[in-house]
């Protein structure tokens, strides 16, 4: 390996780390919240499983991701660091900000960003499709979330203001797992999808690779993320809690099974909302739902922006 090499799939763990602190609120954050697993229990589950789901369903999201956004399926290993440099840089940031956004709308305006300070030609139907699926996704986790919590109400076991018994409680962080799991295909691509646009390895070392970042990121830095998405955005009851996680796993294994990545976080809280509706517009706090929207908007631009400004300079250099 060559040093660019070395130092793309450096930024890449880093990237794969900070991405796992920032999906802990979003695949555990309900079963947490609803008192079915501690925070420490809920971050050493959630690692193993993100690592199996990058390294085992991420195939079709790593090849779509790293061939078909820039004509031809192809980068050099400079731009695939400006790339990665940028999206890396503004997740950190959010992070750092506890403000949940799309990684994924983040990575793919780098990469618009940095094509065009190339020169390069971008599918932009690939890029139609995708801006699509992020439109129809969170309306359609609100809807499921809305009748999910409904139909929960109607079980003995779920209803709204008893605690989990065993069995219930165990069946939501099972569907907190799948979330997990779900993390890992979907979100990998994120970090490694440049690997196979370099030429670097194919799909199942990247996703391995990639993994392995998601899964430390989890563990070292996930705790803050878990918090706030469990507890700051909706006062949660059980019903809520089980249809918001069952439904964000439903929507972005969905999208993995076609080969397209969505937003975790845009999923879960179309989900959260759903249920909120069920329940009455008093349960969302709408300060800190706006300031999530406000990420979304922010996210694209400045990825492409920084994609762009970086793209440059490595061409330059």
């Amino acid at each position: 390996m060559s040093l660019p090499d070395i130092l793309l799939v450096l930024l890449a763990l880093g990237f794969a780390w900070s991405m796992g602190a920032h999906y802990t609120g979003a695949c555990m954050g309900m079963p947490h919240a609803s008192g079915s697993i501690g925070a420490r229990a809920a971050l050493w589950t959630m690692a193993p499983l993100t690592l199996l789901g990058a390294t085992l369903l991420s195939h079709g999201v790593l090849v779509h991701v790293g061939h078909g956004i820039v004509a031809g399926g192809r980068l050099a290993t400079p731009a695939a660091i400006a790339v990665i440099a940028a999206a890396f840089a503004l997740t950190t940031l959010f992070t750092q900000l506890r403000i949940p956004t799309s990684t994924i709308q983040i990575l793919v305006f780098c990469i618009v960003g940095a094509a065009a300070a190339l020169g390069l030609h971008i599918h932009w139907g690939t890029i139609a499709r995708l801006a699509l699926l992020w439109v129809l996704a969170p309306v359609a986790a609100f809807a499921l979330g809305y009748a999910f919590t409904r139909l929960f109400d109607r079980l003995p076991g779920l209803r709204a203001g008893t605690r989990a018994a065993p069995a219930v409680a165990r069946a939501l962080v099972v569907v907190g797992g799948a979330a997990s799991v779900a993390m890992g295909a979907n979100d990998v691509s994120n970090a490694t999808a440049v690997f196979l646009s370099t030429g670097l390895c194919g799909p199942l070392l990247a996703g391995f690779v990639g993994g392995l970042g998601l899964a430390a990121g989890v563990l070292t830095w996930g705790r803050p993320l878990l918090r706030r998405v469990a507890f700051d955005m909706v006062r949660v009851d059980l019903p809520m809690a089980t249809a918001a996680q069952l439904v964000q796993a439903l929507v972005v294994l969905t999208a993995v099974a076609f080969g397209y990545f969505t937003s975790m976080n845009q999923a879960l809280i179309g989900a959260m909302a759903g249920t909120g509706v069920a329940r009455g517009r008093e349960t969302i706090d709408t300060r800190v739902m706006l300031g999530v929207v406000r990420g979304w908007l922010i996210g694209p631009a400045a990825g492409a922006l920084l994609g762009y400004l970086l793209a440059l300079a490595s061409r330059a250099l």
